[in-house]
């Protein structure tokens, strides 16, 4: 452990004291952009506090914080969230492991709250102990600290970028709320969405309605300055410095120079007009995660069963990518990257994982202490419900009727019966793997690609 945190601290001193001439060169231009004038920061808040969002807005601070006349990083956390004595007592044995985190609280006074929450003798508050640099959602992973900000109007009123780092399932009304704040702006500021959940809209036509579509009818903002940042990402290994990458998509005015601000030697950033066809990926891939899970707690990690759940949910993926995208191939390596990453470590993975061992309940809802919200469950509820509409029809493979797509993805059809309508156990995927009726997963490849499935209004997308 204290050679883990040797090398991250040392990466990081690295990188401040070689990249600071390039860094500043990247303020600058896109204070240029801006049109920010001398004197005048930079004004970047994070709306969500959750894991990701947190150490985004974290990475931020490390690597531009320093220059503080000429940028202002923030995040914004709803405040009153208490931290129970079990996560209190786990907080104080991270900090006591870490010798840096642990001067660090010493010198700004705040390690003795720590020892009396440990204790019992204080209630800690997830605002509070954000502003230490520690995320309630991601407890052993330290962040520096952070400025944060507890009333929404203080946080977003005067904001040049905003991230938004909440789930899907809450950002179109605090959106709303944050556009009431911005009447009365000269200027449109950049928004750039972290957030992989979906919704399904079925009138006046079928469509997937994703968080940048939910942010652009709250705010009114024009499309090019909404931008989605998605990847393969664990957020605790990003913040260590492990090699990630990430693609920023929206318009070419700002989503190249912000691919170029974001861009850090551990963490690259990729540009990509296709913004919504790329956002509504990172909830496709959280869907058959969840799946994932149950099938590794229930075999006990058997590779061979995994396997077979593999072969069975990328097959669907493709089957469903070719309904909502005119060139799926060029999404198939970020679709699969960013699903292998999701299986093997994610919180929807997780999730399942735990369900099917019995350790978590549908009845504990979808937002999980320690973990956040599980966005995959209400994905699954999108998808079946999108692609259960008549109008999408196709002809059945061996029987001469239409039928709706859903009914040829069988994982998505028995993830929607356990998490959603709740008619059956976890155990129930695994029969449906067992079916002998199954199709070969190639059958469903092979049908995607022999059709004319391209659908683009389900996306109600434009290209950019």
């Amino acid at each position: 452990m204290t050679a883990t945190v040797d090398r991250v601290k040392y990466a990081r001193e690295w990188l401040v004291k070689h990249s600071n001439d390039s860094v500043e060169e990247r303020l600058e231009e896109l204070r240029r952009l801006l049109g920010k004038a001398e004197g005048d920061p930079l004004r970047i808040v994070g709306v969500g506090a959750g894991a990701w969002g947190s150490v985004f807005v974290a990475m931020l601070q490390d690597s531009y914080g320093h220059l503080r006349e000429k940028v202002l990083v923030r995040i914004w956390r709803r405040a009153g969230r208490a931290v129970d004595r079990a996560t209190a007592e786990h907080l104080f044995e991270v900090i006591n492991s870490r010798e840096d985190v642990l001067r660090r609280l010493i010198r700004r006074c705040a390690y003795l709250k720590y020892v009396e929450a440990r204790l019992g003798d204080r209630t800690l508050f997830a605002d509070e102990i954000l502003r230490d640099g520690f995320c309630l959602n991601m407890i052993d992973t330290p962040l520096c600290p952070l400025k944060v900000v507890t009333h929404l109007q203080e946080a977003v009123w005067d904001a040049d970028i905003v991230v938004n780092g909440l789930p899907s399932t809450e950002t179109r009304v605090v959106f709303e709320e944050i556009s009431r704040y911005w009447r009365d702006r000269k200027t449109v500021p950049i928004i750039i969405s972290l957030s992989k959940g979906v919704e399904a809209e079925l009138e006046p036509e079928p469509r997937i309605l994703t968080p940048t579509q939910m942010i652009q009818r709250a705010t009114g903002a024009p499309l090019e300055n909404i931008l989605y940042l998605g990847g393969p990402n664990i957020a605790s290994e990003i913040y260590n410095n492990e090699y990630a990458n990430a693609r920023i998509c929206g318009a070419e005015k700002w989503r190249k120079p912000m691919a170029k601000f974001l861009r850090q030697p551990h963490f690259i950033v990729w540009d990509n007009g296709d913004l919504v066809t790329h956002e509504v990926m990172g909830g496709l891939k959280n869907v058959y995660a969840i799946g994932a899970g149950m099938v590794a707690g229930l075999t006990n990690e058997s590779a061979t069963s995994k396997s077979v759940y593999f072969a069975h949910c990328t097959s669907e993926m493709i089957f469903i990518t070719h309904l909502l995208a005119e060139e799926p191939e060029k999404l198939a390596g970020p679709l699969l990257a960013d699903t292998y990453v999701t299986l093997l470590k994610g919180r929807n993975a997780w999730y399942g994982q735990k369900l099917a061992k019995g350790e978590l309940s549908l009845e504990m809802g979808d937002s999980i202490k320690g973990k956040g919200m599980i966005q995959g469950v209400s994905a699954v509820k999108a998808f079946f419900e999108l692609l259960s509409q008549a109008s999408l029809s196709i002809k059945h493979p061996e029987e001469e009727r239409r039928v709706a797509p859903v009914q040829l993805c069988p994982i998505l059809r028995i993830l929607y019966s356990i998490l959603i309508k709740r008619e059956f156990p976890p155990q129930a995927i695994l029969e449906v793997l067992r079916d002998e009726t199954m199709h070969d997963p190639r059958e469903r490849i092979e049908i995607a690609q022999t059709h004319a499935f391209y659908r683009p209004f389900l996306l109600g997308k434009q290209q950019l």
